[in-house]
Protein backbone atom coordinates (compact mmCIF):
# COMPACT_ATOMS: atom_id res chain seq x y z
CA UNK A 1 0.00 0.00 0.00
CA UNK A 2 1.67 3.57 -0.69
CA UNK A 3 1.74 6.48 1.13
CA UNK A 4 -0.96 8.51 -0.96
CA UNK A 5 -3.43 5.28 -0.12
CA UNK A 6 -2.38 5.53 3.72
CA UNK A 7 -2.97 9.44 3.69
CA UNK A 8 -6.18 9.83 2.50
CA UNK A 9 -7.73 8.21 5.70
CA UNK A 10 -5.24 9.66 8.17
CA UNK A 11 -6.34 12.95 6.91
CA UNK A 12 -10.00 11.47 7.86
CA UNK A 13 -9.19 10.71 11.15
CA UNK A 14 -6.98 13.88 11.77
CA UNK A 15 -10.09 15.86 10.67
CA UNK A 16 -12.68 14.14 13.08
CA UNK A 17 -10.08 14.31 16.42
CA UNK A 18 -10.21 18.27 15.20
CA UNK A 19 -13.89 18.37 14.90
CA UNK A 20 -14.13 16.38 18.47
CA UNK A 21 -11.71 18.94 20.19
CA UNK A 22 -13.59 21.51 19.27
CA UNK A 23 -17.13 20.14 20.01
CA UNK A 24 -15.30 19.68 23.58
CA UNK A 25 -14.30 23.13 24.00
CA UNK A 26 -18.14 24.50 22.85
CA UNK A 27 -19.30 22.06 25.28
CA UNK A 28 -17.15 23.07 28.32
CA UNK A 29 -16.95 26.06 27.96
CA UNK A 30 -21.12 26.70 26.81
CA UNK A 31 -21.52 24.42 30.24
CA UNK A 32 -18.92 26.62 32.39
CA UNK A 33 -20.79 29.52 31.61
CA UNK A 34 -24.67 28.25 31.37
CA UNK A 35 -24.15 27.19 35.07
CA UNK A 36 -22.59 30.36 36.49
CA UNK A 37 -25.82 32.05 34.74
CA UNK A 38 -28.02 29.44 36.22
CA UNK A 39 -26.65 30.34 39.51
CA UNK A 40 -26.99 34.13 39.31
CA UNK A 41 -30.82 33.35 38.44
CA UNK A 42 -30.73 33.90 34.80
CA UNK A 43 -31.58 31.52 32.16
CA UNK A 44 -28.75 29.09 30.94
CA UNK A 45 -28.80 30.73 27.30
CA UNK A 46 -27.33 33.84 28.59
CA UNK A 47 -24.58 32.33 29.49
CA UNK A 48 -24.34 30.21 25.94
CA UNK A 49 -24.04 33.66 24.34
CA UNK A 50 -21.46 34.48 26.12
CA UNK A 51 -19.38 31.46 25.68
CA UNK A 52 -20.12 32.88 21.85
CA UNK A 53 -18.75 35.76 22.15
CA UNK A 54 -15.80 34.35 24.37
CA UNK A 55 -14.69 31.48 22.28
CA UNK A 56 -14.84 34.28 19.48
CA UNK A 57 -12.46 36.26 20.92
CA UNK A 58 -10.34 33.25 21.45
CA UNK A 59 -10.48 32.80 17.69
CA UNK A 60 -12.45 29.76 17.55
CA UNK A 61 -14.77 29.35 14.67
CA UNK A 62 -18.47 28.08 14.26
CA UNK A 63 -17.67 26.01 10.93
CA UNK A 64 -20.26 23.93 9.54
CA UNK A 65 -20.52 21.08 12.06
CA UNK A 66 -22.05 24.04 14.65
CA UNK A 67 -23.71 25.73 11.61
CA UNK A 68 -25.61 21.84 11.23
CA UNK A 69 -26.22 21.49 14.62
CA UNK A 70 -27.71 25.03 15.10
CA UNK A 71 -30.31 24.54 12.43
CA UNK A 72 -31.03 21.31 13.47
CA UNK A 73 -31.87 23.19 17.07
CA UNK A 74 -34.09 25.70 15.28
CA UNK A 75 -35.46 23.20 13.14
CA UNK A 76 -37.16 20.95 16.36
CA UNK A 77 -37.96 24.01 18.80
CA UNK A 78 -40.30 25.08 15.62
CA UNK A 79 -41.35 21.50 14.75
CA UNK A 80 -42.35 21.57 19.16
CA UNK A 81 -43.87 24.50 18.44
CA UNK A 82 -46.20 23.59 15.82
CA UNK A 83 -47.12 20.57 17.63
CA UNK A 84 -48.85 23.02 20.11
CA UNK A 85 -50.31 25.29 17.60
CA UNK A 86 -54.10 25.53 16.37
CA UNK A 87 -53.77 27.35 13.40
CA UNK A 88 -57.62 28.40 13.10
CA UNK A 89 -56.86 30.51 16.33
CA UNK A 90 -54.37 32.55 15.04
CA UNK A 91 -55.89 33.91 11.70
CA UNK A 92 -57.39 36.81 13.78
CA UNK A 93 -56.57 40.44 13.02
CA UNK A 94 -54.78 40.78 16.00
CA UNK A 95 -52.18 38.69 14.27
CA UNK A 96 -52.11 39.80 10.87
CA UNK A 97 -53.23 43.51 11.06
CA UNK A 98 -50.93 43.29 14.38
CA UNK A 99 -47.79 42.14 12.78
CA UNK A 100 -47.98 44.17 9.50
CA UNK A 101 -48.95 47.77 11.17
CA UNK A 102 -45.97 47.43 13.35
CA UNK A 103 -43.44 46.32 10.71
CA UNK A 104 -44.48 49.44 8.71
CA UNK A 105 -44.32 51.61 11.47
CA UNK A 106 -41.49 50.58 13.57
CA UNK A 107 -38.98 49.80 10.12
CA UNK A 108 -40.03 53.09 9.19
CA UNK A 109 -39.33 54.94 12.03
CA UNK A 110 -36.07 52.51 11.93
CA UNK A 111 -34.89 53.15 8.80
CA UNK A 112 -34.69 57.00 9.11
CA UNK A 113 -33.01 56.51 12.55
CA UNK A 114 -29.89 54.28 10.71
CA UNK A 115 -29.91 56.99 7.39
CA UNK A 116 -28.93 59.66 10.11
CA UNK A 117 -26.63 58.09 12.17
CA UNK A 118 -24.77 56.05 9.66
CA UNK A 119 -25.50 58.33 6.53
CA UNK A 120 -26.02 55.27 4.95
CA UNK A 121 -28.43 55.60 1.60
CA UNK A 122 -32.16 54.79 2.07
CA UNK A 123 -32.52 51.64 0.90
CA UNK A 124 -29.45 49.98 2.28
CA UNK A 125 -31.19 51.83 5.57
CA UNK A 126 -34.30 50.13 4.63
CA UNK A 127 -33.11 46.89 4.53
CA UNK A 128 -31.34 47.02 7.90
CA UNK A 129 -34.63 48.51 9.40
CA UNK A 130 -36.98 45.85 7.81
CA UNK A 131 -34.26 43.21 9.01
CA UNK A 132 -34.81 44.69 12.68
CA UNK A 133 -38.59 45.15 12.62
CA UNK A 134 -38.44 40.69 12.53
CA UNK A 135 -38.53 39.48 16.27
CA UNK A 136 -37.07 36.06 17.27
CA UNK A 137 -38.63 32.86 17.04
CA UNK A 138 -36.46 31.17 18.64
CA UNK A 139 -35.97 33.10 21.77
CA UNK A 140 -39.75 33.67 22.38
CA UNK A 141 -40.90 30.49 21.70
CA UNK A 142 -38.16 28.80 24.19
CA UNK A 143 -39.24 31.61 26.49
CA UNK A 144 -42.83 30.90 26.22
CA UNK A 145 -42.33 27.43 26.25
CA UNK A 146 -40.66 27.26 29.55
CA UNK A 147 -43.28 29.12 31.03
CA UNK A 148 -45.51 26.72 29.62
CA UNK A 149 -47.46 29.77 27.78
CA UNK A 150 -47.68 28.62 24.50
CA UNK A 151 -51.24 27.75 24.61
CA UNK A 152 -51.87 31.13 26.86
CA UNK A 153 -54.09 34.03 24.93
CA UNK A 154 -50.96 36.52 25.39
CA UNK A 155 -48.37 33.21 23.87
CA UNK A 156 -50.82 32.27 21.21
CA UNK A 157 -51.03 35.93 20.32
CA UNK A 158 -46.68 36.21 20.03
CA UNK A 159 -46.76 32.88 17.97
CA UNK A 160 -49.13 34.24 15.27
CA UNK A 161 -47.56 37.29 14.77
CA UNK A 162 -44.18 35.74 14.69
CA UNK A 163 -44.90 33.12 11.99
CA UNK A 164 -46.66 36.22 9.95
CA UNK A 165 -43.16 37.75 10.61
CA UNK A 166 -41.58 34.23 9.12
CA UNK A 167 -43.74 34.77 5.77
CA UNK A 168 -42.80 37.96 5.26
CA UNK A 169 -39.12 37.59 5.57
CA UNK A 170 -39.12 34.90 3.48
CA UNK A 171 -40.97 36.99 0.55
CA UNK A 172 -38.33 39.02 1.44
CA UNK A 173 -35.73 36.84 1.09
CA UNK A 174 -36.71 35.43 -2.22
CA UNK A 175 -36.57 39.09 -3.18
CA UNK A 176 -33.22 39.70 -2.71
CA UNK A 177 -31.61 36.46 -3.88
CA UNK A 178 -33.93 36.30 -7.04
CA UNK A 179 -35.08 32.98 -6.47
CA UNK A 180 -38.97 32.03 -6.60
CA UNK A 181 -40.18 28.77 -4.69
CA UNK A 182 -40.41 26.36 -7.18
CA UNK A 183 -43.34 24.78 -9.43
CA UNK A 184 -43.59 21.87 -6.99
CA UNK A 185 -44.54 24.37 -4.16
CA UNK A 186 -47.96 24.05 -5.43
CA UNK A 187 -48.06 20.66 -3.78
CA UNK A 188 -48.46 22.04 -0.71
CA UNK A 189 -52.28 22.92 -0.83
CA UNK A 190 -52.48 19.22 -0.45
CA UNK A 191 -50.71 18.71 3.09
CA UNK A 192 -53.99 18.46 4.69
CA UNK A 193 -54.53 15.35 2.98
CA UNK A 194 -51.58 13.54 4.75
CA UNK A 195 -52.57 14.46 7.93
CA UNK A 196 -54.22 10.88 8.59
CA UNK A 197 -51.56 8.67 7.12
CA UNK A 198 -49.27 11.10 9.48
CA UNK A 199 -51.73 10.12 12.46
CA UNK A 200 -51.14 6.25 11.48
CA UNK A 201 -47.78 6.40 11.76
CA UNK A 202 -47.22 8.49 14.89
CA UNK A 203 -50.08 5.41 16.39
CA UNK A 204 -47.85 2.97 15.21
CA UNK A 205 -44.30 4.23 16.71
CA UNK A 206 -44.89 3.28 19.90
CA UNK A 207 -43.34 4.87 22.72
CA UNK A 208 -39.49 4.63 22.46
CA UNK A 209 -36.75 5.38 20.38
CA UNK A 210 -39.26 5.12 17.10
CA UNK A 211 -41.14 7.92 18.38
CA UNK A 212 -38.34 9.65 18.66
CA UNK A 213 -36.96 9.41 15.48
CA UNK A 214 -40.24 9.79 13.27
CA UNK A 215 -40.18 13.21 15.17
CA UNK A 216 -36.64 13.83 13.69
CA UNK A 217 -37.94 12.56 10.59
CA UNK A 218 -40.80 14.85 10.04
CA UNK A 219 -38.68 18.45 11.59
CA UNK A 220 -35.26 17.82 9.90
CA UNK A 221 -36.53 15.52 6.65
CA UNK A 222 -39.95 16.04 5.55
CA UNK A 223 -40.66 19.76 7.09
CA UNK A 224 -36.65 21.04 6.84
CA UNK A 225 -35.68 19.71 3.91
CA UNK A 226 -38.92 19.41 2.03
CA UNK A 227 -39.45 22.91 2.04
CA UNK A 228 -35.75 23.72 1.30
CA UNK A 229 -35.83 22.05 -1.93
CA UNK A 230 -38.87 23.63 -3.16
CA UNK A 231 -37.60 27.00 -2.36
CA UNK A 232 -38.85 27.55 0.80
CA UNK A 233 -38.35 28.38 4.17
CA UNK A 234 -37.02 25.25 6.34
CA UNK A 235 -38.01 26.53 9.74
CA UNK A 236 -41.23 27.35 8.19
CA UNK A 237 -41.75 23.80 7.29
CA UNK A 238 -40.80 21.97 10.76
CA UNK A 239 -43.12 24.53 11.97
CA UNK A 240 -46.12 23.44 9.36
CA UNK A 241 -45.23 19.76 9.77
CA UNK A 242 -46.08 20.29 13.83
CA UNK A 243 -48.93 22.08 13.16
CA UNK A 244 -50.19 18.66 11.47
CA UNK A 245 -49.67 16.57 14.19
CA UNK A 246 -51.05 19.55 17.01
CA UNK A 247 -54.65 17.47 17.24
CA UNK A 248 -53.03 14.28 17.91
CA UNK A 249 -53.41 12.85 21.44
CA UNK A 250 -49.95 12.18 20.93
CA UNK A 251 -48.42 15.29 20.54
CA UNK A 252 -47.51 15.98 23.45
CA UNK A 253 -45.93 12.75 24.03
CA UNK A 254 -44.05 13.14 20.87
CA UNK A 255 -43.16 17.16 22.23
CA UNK A 256 -41.54 15.86 25.01
CA UNK A 257 -39.93 12.95 23.67
CA UNK A 258 -37.68 15.64 21.50
CA UNK A 259 -37.38 18.18 24.68
CA UNK A 260 -33.54 16.76 25.46
CA UNK A 261 -32.83 16.84 22.03
CA UNK A 262 -34.02 19.75 21.00
CA UNK A 263 -32.30 21.84 24.38
CA UNK A 264 -28.63 20.16 23.10
CA UNK A 265 -28.77 21.57 19.73
CA UNK A 266 -30.18 25.12 20.62
CA UNK A 267 -27.24 25.09 22.25
CA UNK A 268 -25.37 25.33 19.21
CA UNK A 269 -27.80 27.94 17.76
CA UNK A 270 -26.59 30.17 20.64
CA UNK A 271 -23.09 29.64 20.17
CA UNK A 272 -23.28 30.27 16.80
CA UNK A 273 -24.86 33.39 17.32
CA UNK A 274 -22.51 34.33 19.69
CA UNK A 275 -19.42 33.44 17.58
CA UNK A 276 -20.23 35.48 14.42
CA UNK A 277 -17.96 38.00 15.30
CA UNK A 278 -15.90 39.92 17.57
CA UNK A 279 -17.37 43.55 17.71
CA UNK A 280 -14.84 46.40 17.53
CA UNK A 281 -15.75 49.96 19.91
CA UNK A 282 -17.26 51.03 16.59
CA UNK A 283 -19.62 48.07 16.05
CA UNK A 284 -20.51 47.97 19.84
CA UNK A 285 -21.79 51.74 19.76
CA UNK A 286 -23.60 50.97 16.88
CA UNK A 287 -25.53 47.93 18.53
CA UNK A 288 -25.95 49.54 21.64
CA UNK A 289 -27.99 52.54 19.75
CA UNK A 290 -30.23 50.12 18.39
CA UNK A 291 -30.59 48.07 20.96
CA UNK A 292 -32.36 51.58 22.90
CA UNK A 293 -34.80 50.92 20.33
CA UNK A 294 -35.94 47.92 21.87
CA UNK A 295 -38.41 49.00 24.93
CA UNK A 296 -40.02 51.32 21.48
CA UNK A 297 -40.61 48.12 19.67
CA UNK A 298 -42.44 46.33 22.47
CA UNK A 299 -44.06 49.79 23.69
CA UNK A 300 -45.40 49.56 19.96
CA UNK A 301 -46.72 45.90 19.76
CA UNK A 302 -48.61 47.06 23.73
CA UNK A 303 -50.19 49.63 21.89
CA UNK A 304 -51.29 48.29 18.35
CA UNK A 305 -52.68 45.27 20.61
CA UNK A 306 -54.85 47.20 22.83
CA UNK A 307 -56.56 48.63 19.57
CA UNK A 308 -57.62 44.91 18.97
CA UNK A 309 -59.24 44.97 22.23
CA UNK A 310 -56.87 43.00 23.91
CA UNK A 311 -56.42 43.57 27.23
CA UNK A 312 -53.13 45.53 29.05
CA UNK A 313 -51.78 42.32 30.43
CA UNK A 314 -51.98 40.46 27.59
CA UNK A 315 -50.84 42.97 25.43
CA UNK A 316 -47.59 43.73 28.25
CA UNK A 317 -47.08 39.86 27.80
CA UNK A 318 -47.23 39.08 24.23
CA UNK A 319 -45.03 42.87 23.36
CA UNK A 320 -42.80 42.11 25.88
CA UNK A 321 -41.77 38.83 24.10
CA UNK A 322 -41.48 39.98 20.88
CA UNK A 323 -38.84 42.61 22.37
CA UNK A 324 -35.76 40.90 20.92
CA UNK A 325 -34.31 41.16 17.54
CA UNK A 326 -34.05 38.52 15.23
CA UNK A 327 -32.04 35.66 13.85
CA UNK A 328 -34.13 36.08 10.24
CA UNK A 329 -32.55 39.73 10.84
CA UNK A 330 -29.27 38.30 10.59
CA UNK A 331 -30.21 36.19 7.32
CA UNK A 332 -31.31 39.44 5.74
CA UNK A 333 -28.47 41.18 6.32
CA UNK A 334 -26.51 38.85 5.16
CA UNK A 335 -28.12 38.61 1.58
CA UNK A 336 -27.72 42.02 1.43
CA UNK A 337 -24.07 41.94 1.29
CA UNK A 338 -24.07 38.82 -0.62
CA UNK A 339 -25.89 41.63 -3.18
CA UNK A 340 -23.10 44.13 -2.31
CA UNK A 341 -25.98 46.47 -0.64
CA UNK A 342 -24.42 46.45 2.29
CA UNK A 343 -20.50 46.27 3.88
CA UNK A 344 -19.41 43.56 5.99
CA UNK A 345 -19.04 45.43 8.98
CA UNK A 346 -22.94 45.25 9.42
CA UNK A 347 -23.34 41.83 9.92
CA UNK A 348 -21.29 41.50 12.70
CA UNK A 349 -23.71 45.26 14.34
CA UNK A 350 -26.19 43.07 13.48
CA UNK A 351 -25.39 39.85 15.13
CA UNK A 352 -24.01 41.40 18.23
CA UNK A 353 -27.13 43.34 18.52
CA UNK A 354 -29.23 40.36 18.27
CA UNK A 355 -26.95 38.67 20.57
CA UNK A 356 -27.65 41.72 23.18
CA UNK A 357 -31.19 41.37 22.87
CA UNK A 358 -31.42 37.86 23.62
CA UNK A 359 -29.11 38.70 26.31
CA UNK A 360 -31.96 40.93 28.05
CA UNK A 361 -34.78 39.76 26.70
CA UNK A 362 -34.24 35.75 28.80
CA UNK A 363 -34.27 37.46 32.71
CA UNK A 364 -36.94 40.10 30.90
CA UNK A 365 -39.24 37.56 30.36
CA UNK A 366 -38.40 35.41 33.22
CA UNK A 367 -39.89 38.39 35.31
CA UNK A 368 -42.71 39.28 32.97
CA UNK A 369 -45.76 38.43 35.68
CA UNK A 370 -44.12 40.14 38.27
CA UNK A 371 -43.36 43.45 36.07
CA UNK A 372 -46.61 43.48 34.92
CA UNK A 373 -47.73 43.36 39.15
CA UNK A 374 -45.94 46.23 39.02
CA UNK A 375 -46.78 48.50 36.70
CA UNK A 376 -50.38 47.36 36.67
CA UNK A 377 -52.72 50.22 37.24
CA UNK A 378 -50.09 52.17 35.00
CA UNK A 379 -50.99 50.48 32.39
CA UNK A 380 -54.25 49.35 32.50
CA UNK A 381 -54.90 53.24 31.91
CA UNK A 382 -54.32 52.36 28.16
CA UNK A 383 -57.34 49.39 28.53
CA UNK A 384 -60.16 50.42 25.64
CA UNK A 385 -63.42 49.46 27.55
CA UNK A 386 -64.42 46.86 25.13
CA UNK A 387 -62.39 43.21 25.94
CA UNK A 388 -61.25 40.83 23.03
CA UNK A 389 -63.63 37.75 23.38
CA UNK A 390 -60.89 35.70 24.69
CA UNK A 391 -60.24 38.36 27.42
CA UNK A 392 -63.88 38.99 28.84
CA UNK A 393 -64.67 38.15 32.55
CA UNK A 394 -66.31 34.68 33.29
CA UNK A 395 -68.78 33.42 35.51
CA UNK A 396 -68.43 30.55 37.62
CA UNK A 397 -72.42 29.56 38.00
CA UNK A 398 -72.94 27.65 41.09
CA UNK A 399 -70.03 26.09 41.38
CA UNK A 400 -68.55 25.63 45.07
CA UNK A 401 -65.15 23.98 44.15
CA UNK A 402 -62.56 25.56 41.56
CA UNK A 403 -59.67 24.02 40.06
CA UNK A 404 -57.01 25.73 38.52
CA UNK A 405 -54.98 24.25 35.51
CA UNK A 406 -57.11 21.02 34.17
CA UNK A 407 -53.62 18.88 33.04
CA UNK A 408 -53.12 15.59 34.47
CA UNK A 409 -53.44 16.50 38.26
CA UNK A 410 -56.35 18.68 38.23
CA UNK A 411 -58.00 16.11 35.71
CA UNK A 412 -57.73 13.70 38.59
CA UNK A 413 -58.79 16.35 41.60
CA UNK A 414 -61.98 17.20 38.95
CA UNK A 415 -62.72 13.67 38.55
CA UNK A 416 -62.51 13.10 42.37
CA UNK A 417 -64.53 15.88 43.39
CA UNK A 418 -67.04 15.28 40.87
CA UNK A 419 -67.45 11.39 41.86
CA UNK A 420 -68.48 12.72 45.66
CA UNK A 421 -71.43 14.79 43.68
CA UNK A 422 -69.77 17.94 44.20
CA UNK A 423 -70.28 21.01 41.97
CA UNK A 424 -66.55 21.76 40.40
CA UNK A 425 -65.59 23.73 37.65
CA UNK A 426 -62.16 23.43 35.87
CA UNK A 427 -60.10 26.86 34.69
CA UNK A 428 -56.77 26.28 31.96
CA UNK A 429 -55.61 28.56 29.31
CA UNK A 430 -55.30 26.17 27.11
CA UNK A 431 -57.98 26.48 24.19
CA UNK A 432 -56.91 22.76 23.06
CA UNK A 433 -57.52 21.30 26.60
CA UNK A 434 -60.67 23.26 27.39
CA UNK A 435 -62.60 21.72 24.30
CA UNK A 436 -61.01 18.68 24.87
CA UNK A 437 -63.04 18.92 28.70
CA UNK A 438 -66.05 19.81 27.46
CA UNK A 439 -66.23 17.04 24.50
CA UNK A 440 -65.45 14.83 27.21
CA UNK A 441 -68.42 16.15 29.47
CA UNK A 442 -66.33 18.19 32.30
CA UNK A 443 -67.14 21.83 33.05
CA UNK A 444 -63.90 23.61 32.28
CA UNK A 445 -63.60 27.07 31.30
CA UNK A 446 -61.22 29.40 29.17
CA UNK A 447 -58.72 31.55 31.72
CA UNK A 448 -55.86 32.34 32.48
CA UNK A 449 -54.64 32.14 36.19
CA UNK A 450 -51.75 34.28 36.31
CA UNK A 451 -53.78 37.34 34.96
CA UNK A 452 -54.45 39.63 37.76
CA UNK A 453 -57.10 40.95 36.05
CA UNK A 454 -59.11 37.54 36.35
CA UNK A 455 -59.66 37.49 40.07
CA UNK A 456 -60.76 41.10 40.06
CA UNK A 457 -63.24 40.52 37.91
CA UNK A 458 -64.72 37.30 38.53
CA UNK A 459 -67.23 36.48 41.67
CA UNK A 460 -65.67 33.82 44.01
CA UNK A 461 -68.69 34.31 46.43
CA UNK A 462 -70.04 30.25 46.26
CA UNK A 463 -66.04 28.95 45.73
CA UNK A 464 -65.86 27.66 49.00
CA UNK A 465 -61.98 25.58 48.12
CA UNK A 466 -59.70 26.86 45.11
CA UNK A 467 -57.51 23.86 44.20
CA UNK A 468 -54.13 25.70 41.86
CA UNK A 469 -52.84 23.00 40.04
CA UNK A 470 -50.70 24.83 37.70
CA UNK A 471 -46.93 23.36 36.60
CA UNK A 472 -45.32 27.08 36.81
CA UNK A 473 -44.29 27.90 40.56
CA UNK A 474 -44.27 32.23 39.33
CA UNK A 475 -47.78 31.72 38.15
CA UNK A 476 -48.76 29.87 41.30
CA UNK A 477 -47.45 31.89 43.65
CA UNK A 478 -48.97 34.98 41.85
CA UNK A 479 -51.49 33.69 41.92
CA UNK A 480 -52.14 32.76 45.62
CA UNK A 481 -50.59 36.34 45.76
CA UNK A 482 -53.77 37.54 43.90
CA UNK A 483 -56.78 35.67 45.32
CA UNK A 484 -55.89 36.82 49.08
CA UNK A 485 -55.80 40.96 47.55
CA UNK A 486 -58.63 40.74 46.26
CA UNK A 487 -60.09 39.26 49.40
CA UNK A 488 -60.66 35.62 48.57
CA UNK A 489 -61.15 34.06 52.20
CA UNK A 490 -61.96 30.40 51.14
CA UNK A 491 -59.34 27.45 51.42
CA UNK A 492 -57.01 27.60 48.73
CA UNK A 493 -54.48 25.13 48.02
CA UNK A 494 -51.30 24.28 45.20
CA UNK A 495 -49.21 21.96 43.79
CA UNK A 496 -45.42 22.20 43.27
CA UNK A 497 -43.05 20.54 41.54
CA UNK A 498 -40.36 21.07 43.85
CA UNK A 499 -39.78 20.60 47.71
CA UNK A 500 -38.01 23.91 48.32
CA UNK A 501 -41.34 26.03 46.87
CA UNK A 502 -43.43 24.80 48.96
CA UNK A 503 -43.14 27.12 51.96
CA UNK A 504 -42.89 30.43 49.24
CA UNK A 505 -46.36 29.26 48.25
CA UNK A 506 -47.76 29.01 51.90
CA UNK A 507 -46.11 32.17 52.62
CA UNK A 508 -48.11 33.69 49.59
CA UNK A 509 -50.92 33.29 51.46
CA UNK A 510 -52.11 29.22 50.32
CA UNK A 511 -53.40 27.65 53.19
CA UNK A 512 -51.86 24.26 52.46
CA UNK A 513 -49.02 23.06 49.22
CA UNK A 514 -48.16 19.67 48.75
CA UNK A 515 -45.18 18.46 46.46
CA UNK A 516 -46.96 16.02 43.79
CA UNK A 517 -44.15 13.86 42.98
CA UNK A 518 -44.37 12.93 46.67
CA UNK A 519 -48.03 12.58 46.56
CA UNK A 520 -47.83 10.46 43.79
CA UNK A 521 -46.94 7.44 46.49
CA UNK A 522 -50.07 8.46 49.22
CA UNK A 523 -51.98 8.14 45.94
CA UNK A 524 -51.01 4.86 44.98
CA UNK A 525 -51.18 3.12 48.25
CA UNK A 526 -54.67 4.44 49.04
CA UNK A 527 -55.46 2.73 45.24
CA UNK A 528 -54.13 -0.41 47.05
CA UNK A 529 -55.64 0.22 49.79
CA UNK A 530 -59.25 0.59 49.11
CA UNK A 531 -58.35 -2.65 46.66
CA UNK A 532 -57.34 -5.17 49.26
CA UNK A 533 -59.99 -3.62 52.13
CA UNK A 534 -63.27 -1.75 50.35
CA UNK A 535 -65.36 0.53 52.25
CA UNK A 536 -68.66 -1.32 53.11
Amino acid sequence: MDAATLSAPLGCYRKIDIEIEMETVWISVAFALGLIFHRFGLPPLVGYLCAGFALSAAGHQGGELLEQVAHAGVLLLLFSVGLKLRLKTLVRPEVWAGSVIHMLFFAGLLAVTVHFISGLDYVSSALIAIGLSFSSTVVAAKVLEQKKELRAFHGRAAIGILIVQDLLAVGLLSLLSGQTPSQWAVLLVLLPLIRKPLYKLLDFSGHDELLLLYGLALALVAGGAGFASMGLSSELGALVFGALLADHPRAKELADELWGLKEVFLVGFFLQIGMTGSPTLETAGYALLLLVLLPLKAALFFLILLRFKLRARSSFLTGLSLATYSEFGLIVISMGVEQNLLSAEWLVILAFTVALSFFLAAPLNKAAHVLYQRYERLLQRYERDEHHPDDEPIRLGSAQLLVVGMGRVGVGAYDFLTQRQQRVVGLDSDVAKVETHLRQGRRVLYADAEDPGLWQNINLDNIKAILLATNDFEGTRIAVTQLRRVGYQGFLSATSAYPEEVDAIIEAGADVAYNYFDEVGVGFAEHVWEALYPPP
